[in-house]
């Protein structure tokens, strides 16, 4: 076991052995687990990580054997064996079923051949000991050599951690993975063997505590430690003491609500919910609860974490992060100077939270036993407490002024502020589970004898009572102890109590009672276990060495119970057995029985029958639906099973029961019936193995199962059969597995079924038909000889067969099995498959490559990744693999950096008037920020991904910001929830990462918090994914359901739910995205800072509506990095080319008056053109008319432009806005002729409007206005018509949405053209409806791309999913047939083939509205009951002569 070479690789041995702290003895783990010292479960799991990395070890001889060995020479039990050489396999290899060749654990897992929870446990043991095998080369190997070969994945374990804590630590009562286990293990010196050491340990709050510390923190005394070390007292008696008891587990805190009025208990949360506690009195009870050890579900009388607690729903989502902070009372807080654990009084001195919280859960502990030492995981006595400083004399006086500071909690009843300990002495107890419950009273309750009361339940903890007998004996003990002990029940406790209320007993004839019911119990209790099928005798279970003779005559004392002897997993296990294989799990999830599933011809006779036999001949028929165990006969009268196989499970079931010996009749077990060949051997040895498979092997007299060595000894077993049943052969292997089809042992399919979560028991999932499919001699040979060259992994630059590709770890059985079938049934070709294959390979090992991971916000981001993600396309993809272009400047693309590292934050602040640059912090420490406002700015840092220290240009987390004073402490906790944003939300339910707008769902976090925090991330580059650790596009946060389209349209409203900002210059508040645009840029750091004026400053700022102004305007004629782009107004002036000077000084021409928005953009250009390596001009309305080049080849034409001097051209009134002329030039709304005409004033703008070619443009043609009424002519506007009962509301609706859509509301009657709020305000409309028809109007003002904050159009939002597809085409065809599609950009419509050069229409989209099918039909005839497109709908519309109008006619 010495640390060895080999090659250059270092091995370290596995978990050796136990070395016992007590006794300085080390023992094997199967010892360890015979003295009850080790869970089975975990000694298992360590001798299996033995197996498969060096093998068994033996500790006493220092010896490393093969399991056969082990076996054979005892150093662990032949009940293991099996199990153990499946881990062997670990080392010695598996069989890979398609090429017949070893291959690694980790292979084994991608083709299915080894579980993966348990695969992966062996891979870890293999790593954390240096071990990793290679089973060709029968050696060790690295972790980097094993990834070359394919036999190990990098990072593979990273995502599994807690999957991989099954080894629990008797010492810290904590599970761990093996690797962490392994770092709380000691090296002997002279053998270099590692021990796990095992010490007396005592259960903690959260971990174990040992004796020496309890002796330090002098909860026991020196007499109690020594007698722990000689043997002479154990722990159980110890945990008896009252004294320890509190200080490991507390006194109790108020646990429930007593309703006296109904004798009913109800939990914290419920008694909120029903309303009879306030929100805020049940917040601080349950916080009182976390804060003191658990939350508590006082029905049930169980205790949880907080965590355990949401998850068994004893309290609700919307506390569980203040539940979570209170617990940090319990688990400890971590100091952000030194990342240290401290204490809840710590963490106060250290301003970690508001002193007045930080009192009442310091007053709740020392009222339910003591101050919590988080480190140790137990409370400590008062001097111990000053000692360690988890307390001193100031905070000591003021719990023990009992004045409004202390005062922290509130009395139902009384409506007094109460001291949590004056609160606990107006409750009661519960009589039969021991919690305190706080009552409440109404006016006519009184003393209410089915609950006690405080007053008796001091009295008697003050009466003490040395014990002679039981499980108490020669212990000083309180009456309130023994009363509320197992030797009572709540009616003998109620009536104990009731007769002392009524002075019917006084203080010592409530003693004489206790003391003789106690005596009386141990007298007569009856040692008596359930076994199978009988009941079992302690004698019968210290004769099968099942218990020690010591526990027996603790049971006949009465000083421990058979309650507590059965919950030893070591005993129970030989009393009830392992759950056999109850039923079967079907592809959709449908549970099924055994019978059932051969009924209905899931399962094959045969298989179903000896599935059957199994579970009579190890105990019961099995109803996996009713979760009820059977006799044979039972089960038949259920129906379980039918008569047809009565007989033979009978037969089976005598397995159980004995079979009857025919020379002299006695019982005997199944081992013996088939020695006297009372059962055929085949059948015998099958259902043997079943029962030792599920616990060992049935003495039939005795109903018990018994361990290997006395089975022995009874002559139920010998070790002739031993050696059949530990060699796998056709032999034991005598059940089937129907999915895989191959002959099994029953262990081996039982390892194969998983667990039902309702009912824990064990099912046979039946995977769907030919899971697997054979490979015949003709495939094979084809792929043998198609030869491929792969350029990456281990295979790269090899000349490799296709066979070796299709069995190697790159493909998982299941894509295995999909593509031989895609093949098989030639749905692909053998190139095809070949490049799917090369596909999967080059995206695992490019993802592998560090050197192409991109660096995001908390980790790395793979280029594979970012091209599934569509961040990079394949030009990029490629030439980055080719390596034309560095990984940095992929890194520097905007479309790239934007996702991994976002757009500027508001970082800090600029003082004006002293051109200082302070961060937000240090803004607010100097008055030139309010708390609220400087809070919200700092958690807009933390949710986008860092809090920014704008002085020294560093990113932090909020540990480091804190630790480096960029904030204070106080803040901590709110910035480390804000900053989850970007980490990732814990869900209470699956324990999984979620997003912040999961968590917002969830109601994790308050809606009105989690809206503002998820437009910070949206106005800085895009929603975080916590779980990749980047930004998404929006359609990809969409489909991982990070974003939808309800809050896409909260977010794209900026109305009060989304302006969570402030601007403390104006007053105003704003949506973040607006705060941001009203920042100046560091010209050094390139930092976002928000400019702080002092009053009579001129503070520079660009108010909204010139804002839309400049984002509406644009031109494709900028250079530098716009080369060949439509690029806004406002992102030319904001962009690098414009000094924050010129900026001032053009915006404030611009809003005087000074220049137009045409002359504007000009002066833009011209200052960005000399910057830039390639020139451009400007497209405005002071221009020649634009020379179009037509090219030969094609219909498309091409517009330059060229800047000159010339008549200025009144505008147009568009839609929303005016419109130039050149821009209906460009639009081919107008032709050169007319635009020459305009120029040189031979025509004029009224008279152009005029044309029907352009009017329909400008205006449109008419939608439907209103409905025309037959019967009484009169004319109703369409909401009009729906109040009279005219129009459905759905038909009213969508006529409404679609005159929104296609450009206005309209009032016929007034004939009046109006915006959706100006109809809403004139109520036109209903305000009902206006949130959905604000929405339609979209259409027409365009929609927000929640990602690049854009304008884009209908269309164009419909195909990045903002809106659903069905609605979008309604709105689409409604302005095509009204003249046609509206550019919301340019504010009017456009020709057809414009719209399809704006990426405002496509082909497919035309060809869907060329079709009148039901896609299109959107719009009903209330006359005819027919669906119809919109423009038939207006074809059988009536036209007003009045107004023009068209309007639907209605007839009765």
């Amino acid at each position: 076991m010495d640390s060895k070479r080999n090659g250059h690789t270092q091995v370290q041995g596995p978990v050796g052995g136990i070395f016992l702290e007590k006794t300085k003895e080390k023992i094997t783990i199967y010892q360890a687990m015979k003295k009850r010292l080790l869970k089975p479960g975990t000694a298992l799991a360590l001798l299996e990580a033995q197996a498969a990395t060096v093998g068994i070890v033996d500790p006493i001889n220092n010896r490393i054997l093969r399991v056969v060995d082990a076996v054979k020479e005892g150093i662990v039990g032949p009940e293991m064996k099996e199990k153990l050489l499946i881990a062997e396999k670990a080392v010695s290899g598996y069989v890979d079923p398609y090429t017949n060749q070893m291959i690694s654990v980790f292979q084994a897992i991608r083709k299915d051949l080894v579980p993966i929870e348990y695969g992966l446990r062996l891979l870890e043991a293999q790593i954390a000991t240096n071990a990793l095998f290679d089973p060709v080369e029968k050696s060790t190997i690295s972790v980097e050599s094993a990834i070359q070969k394919g036999y190990y994945e990098k990072g593979l374990l990273n995502d599994q951690m807690s999957e991989l804590k099954v080894f629990y630590n008797p010492s810290s009562q904590e599970n761990l993975n093996y690797q962490n286990l392994l770092e709380k293990c000691t090296v002997e010196p002279d053998t270099g063997l590692v021990l796990l050491p095992v010490c007396i340990t005592f259960k903690g709050l959260r971990r174990g505590i040992s004796s020496t510390e309890l002796f330090e923190s002098k909860i026991i005394d020196k007499q109690t430690f020594d007698d722990l070390q000689k043997g002479k007292t154990s722990t159980q008696d110890v945990m008896l003491m009252e004294t320890v008891k509190e200080y490991l587990e507390g006194k109790g805190s108020i646990a429930g609500i007593a309703v006296l009025s109904s004798n009913q208990r109800m939990s914290i949360y419920e008694a909120m919910k029903k309303g009879i506690l306030m929100p805020g009195t049940a917040l601080v009870l349950l916080e009182a609860q976390a804060a003191t050890g658990f939350m508590i579900d006082p029905v049930e009388n169980k205790k949880y974490t907080v965590d355990e607690a949401i998850k068994n729903k004893v309290f609700g989502p919307e506390y569980h992060a203040k539940l979570r902070s209170a617990e940090r009372a319990v688990t400890g807080y971590t100091d952000p100077y030194s990342g240290e654990t401290i204490s809840l009084f710590q963490a106060m001195s250290k301003d970690l939270m508001v002193k007045e919280h930080g009192i009442r859960l310091l007053e709740a502990q020392i009222a339910t036993g003591g101050i919590i030492d988080p480190i140790n995981s137990h409370r400590l006595p008062t001097e111990v407490a000053f000692k360690r400083g988890h307390f001193d004399e100031v905070m000591n006086a003021i719990l023990e002024d009992s004045g409004d500071d202390t005062k922290g909690f509130f009395d139902p009843n009384t409506k007094d502020n109460l001291t949590y300990l004056q609160l606990m002495q107006r409750c009661v107890t519960d009589p039969i589970t021991g919690l305190c419950l706080l009552p409440l009273l109404s006016k006519s309750d009184c003393l209410h004898f089915n609950f006690i009361d405080y007053q008796t339940k001091m009295t008697f903890k003050e009466e003490k009572v040395n014990m002679t007998c039981g499980k108490y004996m020669g212990m000083t003990v309180s009456l309130w102890e023994l009363l509320m002990s197992e030797y009572f029940d709540e009616h003998q406790r109620r009536d104990i109590i009731q007769k002392f209320r009524e002075r019917k007993l006084n203080i010592k004839m409530v003693t004489t009672t206790i003391l003789e019911v106690i005596e009386k119990s141990v007298k007569t209790t009856n040692c008596v276990f359930e076994g199978i099928r009988e009941t079992v005798t302690a004698k019968q279970l210290v004769d099968a060495e099942i218990i020690s003779k010591e526990v027996m005559e603790d049971l006949e004392k009465g000083k421990t119970s058979v309650k507590e002897v059965i919950a030893d997993e070591s005993v129970n296990v030989y009393l009830q057995g392992k759950d056999s294989i109850a039923g079967i799990l079907l592809p959709d999830s449908q549970i099924m029985s055994i019978y059932q599933a051969k009924q209905k011809g899931k399962l094959m006779p045969g298989t179903a029958l000896i599935l059957l036999e199994a579970q009579a001949a190890t105990g019961f028929i099995i109803d996996p639906i009713g979760n009820r165990k059977c006799s044979v006969d039972d089960a038949v009268k259920a129906k379980i099973v039918g008569p047809d196989v009565c007989q033979k499970l009978r037969s089976a079931e005598k397995a159980v029961t004995g079979y009857k010996n025919p020379y002299d009749g006695q019982i005997i077990s199944l081992f013996q019936a088939m020695q006297k060949d009372l059962i055929v051997k085949d059948h015998g040895i099958r259902l043997l193995e079943a029962q030792i498979a599920t616990g060992g092997i049935i003495d039939p007299v005795n109903s018990h199962r018994i361990p290997v060595h006395v089975a022995y000894k009874k002559g139920y077993f010998n070790e002739e059969m031993n050696e059949i049943l530990a060699d796998p052969s056709d032999d034991t292997k005598g059940f089937f597995d129907p999915n895989t089809h191959e002959n099994l042992t029953y262990l081996q399919l039982m390892a194969r079924c998983v667990r039902d979560p309702s009912t824990g028991l064990c099912l046979l999932p039946l995977k769907g038909k030919s899971n697997r499919m054979n490979i015949d001699a003709n495939m094979k040979e084809t792929f043998k000889a198609t030869i491929v060259t792969v350029k990456y992994g281990r295979f790269k630059d090899k000349h490799t067969t296709l066979w070796e590709l299709i069995n190697s770890e790159y493909l998982t059985e299941d894509k295995r099995q999909e593509l031989l079938k895609l093949f098989k049934s030639r749905k692909i070709t053998i190139e095809q498959l070949t490049v799917t294959i090369l596909e999967i390979i080059e995206s695992k090992e490019i993802k592998q490559q560090a050197g192409l991971n991109f660096t995001s916000l908390r980790g790395e981001v793979s280029v594979v990744d970012l091209l599934q993600l569509e961040i990079v396309n394949e030009t990029t993809y490629n030439s980055l693999i080719d390596g034309t272009i560095t990984m940095t400047e992929v890194s520097e693309m905007d479309s790239v950096r934007k996702y991994l590292e976002g757009t500027n934050c508001i970082a800090g602040v600029y003082l004006q008037s002293t051109k200082e640059t302070l961060s937000i912090y240090e803004a607010k420490s100097k008055g030139l920020l309010t708390p609220g406002t400087t809070l919200v700015l700092l958690e807009a840092q933390a949710a986008t991904g860092f809090v920014i220290d704008p002085v020294k240009n560093k990113k932090l987390s909020v540990e480091e910001a804190v630790s480096q004073r960029v904030v204070g402490s106080e803040w901590k906790n709110k910035l480390l929830s804000a900053e989850r944003a970007v980490t990732g939300y814990k869900d209470p339910y699956t324990g999984e990462t979620i997003s912040l707008f999961q968590a917002l769902k969830k109601d994790l976090i308050v809606k009105d918090h989690g809206i503002r925090l998820l437009e910070a991330q949206i106005a800085t580059g895009g929603i975080i994914d916590p779980v990749h650790s980047h930004r998404v596009p929006v359609q990809v946060a969409y489909t991982r359901g990070y974003f939808d389209e309800e809050m896409n349209q909260i977010l794209s409203d900026p109305d009060d739910d989304t302006k969570g900002f402030f601007d403390p210059n104006t007053q105003e508040n704003l949506t973040y995205l607006q705060l941001v645009e009203r920042c100046v840029t560091d010209p050094i750091t390139g930092l976002s800072l928000l400019v702080i004026a002092k009053k009579g400053e001129l503070y520079f700022f660009v108010d909204e509506a010139t804002k839309l102004i400049f984002k509406s305007t644009t031109t494709t004629k900028a250079g530098g990095k716009y080369q060949r782009t439509t690029v806004s107004l406002w992102d030319l002036l904001y962009s690098k080319y414009i000094t924050e000077e010129k900026r001032r000084e053009l915006v404030q021409q611009y809003k005087s008056g000074s220049i137009t928005i045409e002359h504007f953009l000009k002066i833009i250009l011209t200052i960005i053109e000399p910057q830039t390596t390639t020139t451009s001009s400007s497209s405005i309305v002071m221009c020649q008319p634009p020379e179009t080049q037509v090219d030969s080849s094609s219909t498309r034409s091409t517009i330059t432009t060229t800047v000159t001097e010339t008549t200025e051209v009144q505008n147009f009134h568009g839609i929303r806005k005016d419109v130039t002329a050149i821009e209906l030039l460009k639009s081919q709304i107008i032709n050169e002729d007319i635009y020459n005409k305009l120029t040189a004033g031979n025509v004029t703008v009224t008279e152009v409007s005029e044309m029907d070619s352009v009017r329909k443009y400008l205006e449109g043609t008419n939608c439907i206005a209103g409905v025309y009424l037959q019967s009484t002519k009169e004319t109703l506007s369409i909401y009009e018509a729906k109040s009279k009962g005219l129009l459905t509301p759905g038909t009213t609706l969508v006529l409404l949405e679609a005159q929104a859509a296609t450009g206005f509301v309209i009032d016929p009657v007034k004939n009046k053209k109006l915006s959706v709020e100006e109809a809403v305000s004139q109520r036109v409309v209903g305000s009902e409806w206006k949130n959905k028809l604000l929405s339609a109007e979209r259409a027409v003002t365009g929609y927000k791309d929640p990602y690049t904050g854009e304008t884009i159009s209908l269309f164009q939002a419909l195909k990045k999913d903002l809106i659903v597809k069905d609605h979008g085409i309604r709105l689409l065809e409604a302005q095509i047939a009204t003249g046609g599609i509206i550019d919301p950009v340019h504010s009017h419509r456009v020709p057809v083939q414009v719209a399809y050069t704006r990426g405002y229409f496509d082909e497919e989209m035309n060809q869907i509205l060329s079709d009148p099918d039901d896609d299109t039909k959107g719009f009903f005839d209330p006359n005819t009951q027919e669906n119809l497109t919109y423009l038939q709908l207006v074809e059988r519309c009536v036209t007003d002569p009045i107004t023009g109008l068209s309007l639907l006619s209605l007839r009765k």
